[in-house]
């Protein structure tokens, strides 16, 4: 049962709810990236990291630091000195927007230092991994479908493959488009939008999808 549960959550996050196509979050990589195949291969795979550590981290914060009960790891220390677990579920979104900034800050000097190249096609938008809304999204979303931790990680993970995917089909059909005979006035940034909405169109079809 828990394989099962496993390959729908994987399914879902990458077909039926993706974070960008389905869930309409992350719009800001996923069209300032997606010219170049190479640069989207990049921010994918950075986005994937965050995605899958973020969930497992802040899965662990909320259930053990933020969350009231006897497992809290504050009341453990202060047990002799406070009454009941303190309750800082008020807290998540400014934790998990911490935790997110941490491992992006970590990604970047990766990446600055392994691939410069890299590092210089991604340009603003690899710090803008920091207030993109899809990575805070997982994390929030694992908490309120009540995933545990082995779920949680599995829906982060499979929600950047999601992401990464729109983004590498994405620029693929941008880089071909480079070589077309468009309107000026469609050129870029409108042409993006327009294949954007089409392509959620398309994944639209996966929300019919029954699994046994």
């Amino acid at each position: 049962m828990e394989i099962q549960s496993l390959l729908i959550i994987s399914i879902s996050a990458v077909f039926i709810s993706n974070f960008v196509l389905s869930r309409i979050l992350g719009l800001c990589p996923f069209i300032g990236v997606s010219k170049q195949l190479d640069s989207a291969l990049g921010m994918g795979l950075a986005v994937i990291f965050v995605m899958g550590v973020a969930s497992a981290v802040t899965w662990v914060i909320y259930r053990y630091l933020m969350l009231p009960s006897e497992q809290n790891l504050i009341y453990l220390i202060l047990k002799g000195h406070i009454q009941n677990p303190p309750n800082l579920i008020y807290l998540r979104t400014l934790v998990f927007i911490l935790v997110i900034a941490a491992l992006v800050q970590f990604v970047e000097m990766v990446i600055q230092k392994t691939s410069p190249g890299l590092y210089r096609a991604l340009g603003i938008y690899l710090p803008l991994i920091t207030t993109n809304c899809a990575v805070l999204g997982v994390s929030i979303l694992n908490i309120d479908s009540d995933y545990n931790f082995i779920e949680s990680v599995v829906n982060g993970l499979m929600s950047g493959i999601g992401f990464t995917l729109a983004l590498i089909l994405m620029s693929g059909i941008r880089e071909k488009l480079e070589l077309a005979n468009l309107p000026k006035a469609m050129r870029g940034t409108p042409i993006a939008f327009i294949l954007a909405g089409l392509m959620a169109l398309a994944f639209l079809g996966f929300s019919g999808l029954s699994i046994p």
